[in-house]
């Protein structure tokens, strides 16, 4: 319980952005499996950022030997064997358009501008597990 108060007191007291309103989307709309699509969702969101706050992505790409956060975020999840795509986890495509529309809807403060195109995109390489590539 202790742990759950803890992360609880953490989210409280800051602002969350991308990549827990797309989670919170696709968990609560579609139903997918909550850390499973945390950890699909996460490289693809810390590559959304990678440019928009480098400075502050910077120390977590050194840590994990990348060029970028969202390209060492890709490359641990795989190589821990963290599922790697949203079909795989039961995103059906047709579906991602309606997810692009209801994330750009309200979004959440984030780093970059949330736009629908770019929050499609993000989407597709999610759903297919694409590497994330540096801008």
């Amino acid at each position: 319980l202790y742990g759950a108060w803890a992360a609880g007191t953490c989210l409280g007291s800051v602002g969350m952005a991308l990549h827990h309103k797309i989670c919170h989307v696709l968990g609560g709309t579609f139903d997918l499996p909550h850390a499973e699509t945390h950890a699909v969702i996460l490289p693809h969101a810390a590559a959304y950022n990678d440019a928009a706050a480098a400075e502050q992505l910077a120390p977590l790409a050194a840590m994990l030997g990348a060029s970028t956060a969202g390209v060492g975020l890709y490359d641990l999840s795989r190589k821990l064997g963290a599922p790697q795509t949203l079909a795989g986890i039961g995103m059906k495509r047709g579906d991602l358009d309606r997810a692009a529309d209801e994330i750009v809807a309200s979004p959440y403060w984030n780093p970059r501008p949330v736009e629908r195109g770019a929050i499609r995109e993000l989407l597709e390489d999610a759903f297919v597990g694409k590497r994330p590539e540096p801008e």
